[in-house]
């Protein structure tokens, strides 16, 4: 699906149209998020922070508004054979349970090395689970055969406009929570959640700031936006699993022209706004989740003149599904 933008000339995958309507289209699914604040946070960030809980979104992360308006989108015909997408995460979840909502098969594929927890998302809404090696030629292999096999329908888990716009929603909830946010930091990887989030708060507010926030250890968006063109990196090496994929073809244009920087951060930098998370907002983050918060707590940012006037800072706590063993294990590394 591509959308043309407002001048004409470039087009998107998703604009301000596709979104209204994928909000119009989930909202009796989804969870309205809230919007968590902390005064303590606020001090040691010197700006006023609000903290968009999709933690609290159905699935435990955002993923699920992506998921749910690509399943909904599909056509009577096209969805009675079931859905398809290869995913290590929440991405996974997300897409089984809306396909369980709509009653249809979900056949999801997934790493061996996935965390145990989001495996456990998968079999509890009914996904059908198939395996493959911790590779993205062994995932798009065997989504193929899967495909050939059922013709189920190929859902990609960022990718794809149906998916940019569900994930867009978050924006016009936040901005209707909290119209004062002139900055917005949330994570990157694919791209789908910031391509959305973009896309929607710049039309309500073509001046508001939007920053990505990516670990160092897998910082190919950063010298993405640096190059000018997509780079992707040998290999990633971060805590934050969730954050581990590239930009593609249809998330690219949109990070290229309307995310304003890339703040990457360090692993350890990332444990501890979990750690901040869990002792100040009773919050359980998992790392990907947290590392906007990581980004507007780090020196790059505080220190960074360009940014000094980033006063109503929104944060977007992605997800919350942690698997407890690793997390213990990173705290012990500190």
């Amino acid at each position: 699906m591509e959308v043309e933008s407002q001048n004409g000339e470039e087009k998107y995958a998703a604009d301000i149209f596709s979104i209204k309507e994928a909000q119009a289209r989930i909202s009796s699914f989804i969870h309205k998020t809230p919007v968590f604040s902390s005064e303590s946070l606020d001090a040691l960030s010197g700006r006023r922070l609000y903290f968009k809980c999709e933690l609290y979104q159905k699935g435990g992360a955002f993923k699920f508004r992506g998921a749910c308006n690509a399943v909904f989108s599909l056509s009577d015909d096209q969805a009675a054979k079931g859905v398809i997408t290869h995913s290590s995460g929440n991405h996974a979840a997300a897409l089984a349970l809306a396909a369980k909502l709509r009653g249809i098969p979900a056949y999801i594929i997934i790493p061996k090395n996935a965390p145990k927890c989001k495996v456990e998302n998968v079999a509890r809404y009914g996904g059908q689970i198939i395996r493959c090696e911790p590779n993205m030629q062994s995932r798009e292999s065997t989504a193929a055969k899967v495909l050939e096999e059922t013709g189920a329908v190929l859902l990609h888990s960022y990718n794809d406009g149906r998916t940019i716009s569900g994930q867009g929603t978050i924006s016009l909830e936040l901005l209707e929570q909290a119209p004062q946010i002139d900055t917005i930091i949330a994570p990157i990887s694919g791209g789908g959640l910031i391509s959305g989030v973009a896309l929607a708060a710049k039309f309500i507010n073509p001046a508001i700031r939007i920053l990505a926030a990516e670990p160092k250890g897998a910082n190919d968006a950063a010298q993405s936006k640096a190059a000018g063109k997509i780079i992707t990196i040998p290999e990633t090496n971060t805590v934050a699993d969730g954050l581990r994929a590239f930009l593609g073809d249809l998330t690219w244009p949109i990070v290229r022209d309307f995310v304003d920087d890339v703040i990457t951060v360090e692993d350890n930098e990332i444990i501890e706004a979990m750690k901040l998370c869990y002792e100040i907002l009773k919050v359980a983050v998992e790392p990907s989740g947290a590392i906007g918060l990581a980004a507007v707590l780090s020196n790059g940012f505080k220190k960074n003149q360009a940014f000094k006037d980033c006063c109503h800072v929104g944060i977007i706590l992605s997800g919350g599904n942690v698997d407890l063993g690793t997390l213990w294990e990173s705290f012990e590394r500190r």
